[in-house]
């Protein structure tokens, strides 16, 4: 007898999980229906969308050195709607100015970012270009 309440159990958890997992299914086939039916108006008003296109865009100033003020050193970041893209970082200083480029792929560096490119490359992700403060990136 204890063995038919246990095989019961696992049956009733069995086809509860099952149907869980249908209507998780049935809900994001529903989320992607009403996520391309939105793409399908987009298109018909603005043509085609190319992800592979640079869409997103931030620019970061802030001061890199402490003989220059002003904000001129920067980091920009052009990224498409893979998340791929580039960053390009110039740090101005009074006598010099060293320019850097790194690769995106994802939303994260190839190479290790700077503090400032990632923030650069994370508004850019967000949407919060073209151009951004430190405190307008939430988390």
């Amino acid at each position: 007898m204890l063995v038919t309440v246990v095989e019961m159990a696992g049956v009733l958890a069995g086809v509860t999980g099952v149907a869980v997992g249908l209507i998780a299914l049935r809900a994001a086939r529903r989320s992607v229906r009403v996520c391309l039916d939105a793409l399908d108006r987009r298109a018909a008003v603005e043509g085609p969308v190319d992800s592979r296109a640079i869409r997103d865009v931030a620019l970061y100033r802030y001061e890199a050195l402490d003989e220059m003020t002003g904000r001129l050193s920067f980091s920009l970041a052009l990224i498409n709607g893979f998340g791929d893209g580039v960053v390009l970082t110039s740090i101005n200083g009074r006598t010099e100015t060293r320019t850097y480029a790194r690769a995106v792929r994802g939303g994260k560096g190839l190479q290790p970012l700077s503090p400032e490119e990632e923030h650069a490359v994370r508004a850019a992700r967000l949407g919060i270009g073209p151009e951004v403060e430190p405190q307008r990136l939430p988390g």
